[in-house]
C-alpha cells in the first residue's frame, strides 16, 4: 500500500455506496483524511466505519448538491474538520432511463439537470473557490462513458447530462489551471454497481450481458474505477488538464 495521500484532506460526494464509497476508502487507505458527503446520514455513517476499522480518519457531512448553499457548507466544514482541501471527488449523481427523447419526462430531465450537471457546477464552485486562495489542489468529475463517448437508445436525459459533465471539465480545466486548480474526469462504463442492472436484471445475468457487449468479457470492478481516480488525483498526473478517462472495458473504443 502507497502513501500518496498521506497528510491529504480528500472529499467524496455521492460516498455513501458504490463507486463513491469504493473511492472514500481508496483515498483513506492512501492515506488520506475523508470527508464523505451525501444525501443519506446512515449511508455515509456506514462508509466512516468501513474507513475507521481499516485504520483510516473520515467524516460524513449531509449535503445535497443540487444547493448551491449545500455545496459551500460541505467545503465550510471540511476545512474545519480536517484544515483544508486538497482534492475533490464530485461523484454525487442520478440515473433516469427507458425513454427517447421525444417521450422524456420533464420532472426526470429536470432531476437529472439539478444533480448530474448543476450540482457539478455547485461543487467545483465551492471547491475552486478555496482551493485557489489555498495555494491548488485537484479535482476529478465522474462523469460517463454513456453520452461523451457513446451512445445508446433510451437513456437520451442520463447521457446528456453526463456529456455535460466532460465539457464542464474540459472547460472549467482550462479555466483554473493558471489558480493551481487540476480538473479531469474519469467516465467509467458498467461497473459494479446497482447502476448498471437493466430493469429486473440480476448480476448473474448482468455477467451474461456483458460478455457479449463488452470487448473485455466483464464489467469494470469499483476498485479499477477508483484506481483511475486516485491516478488522475495524485502527483503522478501532475500534467493530466481537462483529461476524460475512460474505463469501460473497451466499449467506446
Amino acid at each position: 500500500m502507497s502513501a500518496r495521500f498521506t497528510h491529504k484532506t480528500v472529499l467524496v460526494t455521492g460516498a455513501g455506496r458504490g463507486l463513491g464509497r469504493a473511492v472514500a476508502l481508496a483515498f483513506a487507505a492512501e492515506g488520506a483524511r475523508v470527508v464523505v458527503s451525501g444525501r443519506g446520514a446512515t449511508a455515509l455513517d456506514e462508509t466512516v466505519s468501513l474507513i475507521e476499522a481499516a485504520g483510516g480518519t473520515a467524516a460524513a457531512v449531509v449535503a445535497d448538491v443540487s444547493r448551491a448553499e449545500d455545496t459551500r457548507r460541505l467545503v465550510r466544514r471540511t476545512v474545519e474538520l480536517f484544515g483544508g482541501l486538497d482534492v475533490a471527488v464530485n461523484n454525487a449523481g442520478v440515473f433516469r432511463g427507458g425513454h427517447s427523447a421525444a417521450d422524456f419526462p420533464l420532472e426526470d430531465w429536470q432531476t437529472l439537470l439539478d444533480i448530474n450537471v448543476t450540482g457539478v457546477l455547485h461543487s467545483l464552485q465551492a471547491e475552486i473557490g478555496h482551493m485557489r486562495a489555498h495555494g491548488g489542489g485537484a479535482i476529478v468529475n465522474i462523469s460517463s462513458n454513456l453520452g461523451p463517448h457513446v451512445r445508446v437508445p433510451g437513456v437520451f436525459g442520463y447521457q446528456v447530462s453526463k456529456a455535460a459533465v466532460s465539457a464542464i471539465t474540459r472547460a472549467a480545466a482550462r479555466d483554473h489551471i493558471a489558480d493551481g486548480v487540476r480538473i479531469n474526469a474519469v467516465s467509467p462504463g458498467a461497473s459494479d454497481s446497482t447502476m448498471s442492472l437493466l430493469p429486473g436484471e440480476t448480476e448473474a445475468e448482468r455477467e451474461v450481458r456483458m460478455k457479449e457487449q463488452s470487448p473485455l468479457g466483464r464489467i469494470s470492478t469499483a476498485s479499477e474505477i477508483a484506481a483511475a481516480v486516485l491516478y488522475l488525483a495524485s502527483d503522478d498526473a501532475g500534467s493530466a488538464v481537462g483529461t476524460d478517462l475512460v474505463i469501460d472495458g473497451g466499449v467506446s473504443a
